[in-house]
């Protein structure tokens, strides 16, 4: 079981993106402290939800304040970015790090980002597998050339080769290049990834049943694009989660409920859509007890319980968990000192 902490640099009411960015600053440096084994650093762009607007910035920061952990991006907006300029920081990152490094991307949503970075609706709609195939030619090819609808350019060297590690170190699949990982969030996005080999990242907001299906129907499409038993049956993907520990049965949700659901509010309502489409947010209140729910909130010994019941139904052994849903730094540096010191010796 390999457990890991989500960042989403939160920027929770009455506080300032500074005060978010220490706190997640802080709670990856104790992750590593702890024992966990990753940390993984959400993108996002003009709203309180999470200030981490570089995901790949902030994962350099981090691989340089840490010796141990595996740093990824759950995830890089892809439309938000040009392949190869996205290719070219992940290199940059896993040869600088010693292979510590995990590029996650995803599709985004069809937010004003697209209109500000330039992508357009059509990047959000139909460009996302042209522009993954362009970014793993790039991390696999020694010359890549863009001979696609959007990203067309003559060959060029690919500069530095992301598998050219002096001490011969390898991505957490087992690859040269860094761990090239696809946020999934529909049949579609499940095949695609499938069909590259690429293993899934599943949002927080799926519970078991949901992600046990994505994860037979990953396998399914894998195997019928020809990959190996063991490709397909060793996929490390990863869970996104929700994480809040307390002694008291009732402590740790009451908690998030208090906290949560304020952030979510003002966070949430604050995306705007690039063609004015309509848009239904969540409630804030039940989203926080639904999450609360299906996930490793409460005492160690069922948080640790529902981790292992997630990994039996899903077969996923790779966990990314929220832990500043209470929006304070003692707090969740403690929250995650004890995903380390209570949760972890139950999962061994």
């Amino acid at each position: 079981m390999r457990i890991g902490t989500f960042v989403l640099a939160a920027q929770f009411p009455g506080q300032g993106p500074g005060e978010a960015l220490h706190r997640a600053v802080r709670s990856a440096e104790a992750a590593e402290e702890s024992g966990l084994d990753s940390v993984w650093l959400a993108e996002h762009h003009f709203v309180p939800y999470g200030v981490c607007p570089s995901a790949t910035t902030l994962a350099a920061l981090l691989l340089g304040r840490t010796r141990r952990i595996r740093v990824g991006t759950a995830v890089s907006v892809l439309p938000n970015h040009h392949p190869v300029a996205l290719g070219e920081q992940a290199a940059l990152l896993h040869l600088t790090s010693g292979g510590r490094f995990s590029l996650g991307v995803g599709r985004g949503g069809p937010w004003v980002d697209l209109e500000v970075f330039g992508g357009g609706l059509d990047a959000y709609e139909n460009g996302f597998p042209e522009a993954l195939e362009l970014l793993l030619d790039w991390l696999r090819e020694p010359r890549v050339a863009g001979s696609g609808e959007r990203f067309g350019f003559r060959e060029v060297a690919v500069v530095p080769r992301a598998d050219e590690l002096l001490d011969g170190a390898a991505g957490a699949a087992g690859t040269s290049g860094p761990e090239l990982i696809v946020a999934c969030t529909s049949p579609k996005s499940v095949r695609l990834a499938a069909g590259r080999a690429l293993p899934m990242l599943l949002g927080m907001h799926c519970g078991d049943e949901e992600k046990a299906e994505m994860v037979a129907l990953w396998r399914t499409a894998a195997r019928e694009a020809g990959h190996p038993p063991e490709v397909v049956e060793g996929a490390a993907h990863v869970s996104a989660g929700v994480a809040q520990i307390a002694d008291g049965p009732g402590d740790a949700k009451e908690t998030l409920v208090k906290t949560m659901p304020g952030w979510l509010r003002q966070g949430l309502d604050a995306h705007v859509t690039v063609d004015a489409r309509h848009r239904v947010m969540r409630d804030p209140v039940a989203y926080t007890e639904l999450l609360c729910a299906l996930h490793p909130v409460g005492p160690p010994k069922l948080a640790a319980d529902r981790l292992a019941a997630t990994a039996e139904r899903t077969g996923i052994t790779r966990f990314a968990l929220l832990v500043e849903g209470s929006g304070d730094l003692a707090a969740t540096e403690e929250n995650v000192r004890r995903l380390g010191a209570d949760v972890l010796p139950l999962l061994t």
